[in-house]
């Protein structure tokens, strides 16, 4: 994914076409038109704060739920071989894949809070934009989540913003270079050093990020 800005400002320019999706007429979800913009609220928030999650940690140190182990396992031993990386809205919402999917998600009925509840869910690995967003249970954005980033489809977004980062870093700091010679060299171990602690601190803030997001904003 091509970053253009920081985290915050790819999600608020990407959520503005979901926004628009989530404008169609209020029969396109069978809910009253004042519920369903506040369902819209709280689904549109939890796909911020999860876009925000996977930008700035490798997502293969996340942990959405309590039972992610759980969900991964029951995932793949029913949908071996679902193609995650690219989704087809026929697996997820056919009637043929509902009732395979319906046993999958009542597992996990009192196990996972809101199992059920409406979520947005991306067709692909890119961000949240109305072509590339659907409307799905939340157990079910939960195995595929869970399965992207341990099969590692979502680490290309982790990257394509750490690889604009250090670039970006990289040509703020290439003039002098050859002047500081070993005094940059200690430094840069030294910040080496710095850059795994803040990422071990960032990865434990993000998995009680989402954990928090999963109880309020769901």
């Amino acid at each position: 994914m091509e970053a253009t800005g920081g985290p915050e400002e790819l999600v608020s320019g990407e959520l503005v076409s979901v926004a628009h999706a989530l404008s169609l007429p209020a029969e396109s979800y069978g809910n009253d038109p004042d519920i369903e913009m506040a369902w819209a609220m709280r689904a549109m928030q939890h796909a911020e704060i999860y876009y925000k999650l996977i930008s700035s940690v490798d997502p293969q140190f996340l942990k959405l739920t309590k039972v992610d182990d759980q969900i991964y396992s029951e995932f793949r031993e029913n949908f071996k071989n679902l193609r995650i990386d690219i989704l087809d809205p026929e697996e997820l919402k056919s009637e043929s894949a509902k009732e395979k999917w319906r046993p999958f998600c009542l597992k996990f009925d009192g196990i996972v809070e809101d199992f059920n509840y409406g979520t947005l869910l991306r067709l692909n690995c890119q961000g949240y934009t109305e072509e590339n967003t659907i409307f799905a249970p939340r157990i079910q954005f939960f195995a595929i989540e869970i399965a992207r980033n341990r099969e590692g489809y979502n680490k290309a977004v982790y990257t394509g913003i750490k690889e604009k980062e250090e670039k970006e870093a990289s040509s703020g700091g290439d003039k002098g270079a050859n002047s500081r010679g070993e005094e940059e060299k200690g430094a840069n171990r030294e910040g080496e050093k710095e850059k795994t602690n803040e990422r071990e601190e960032k990865e434990k803030e993000a998995c009680k990020e989402i954990s928090k997001s999963s109880e309020t904003t769901m």
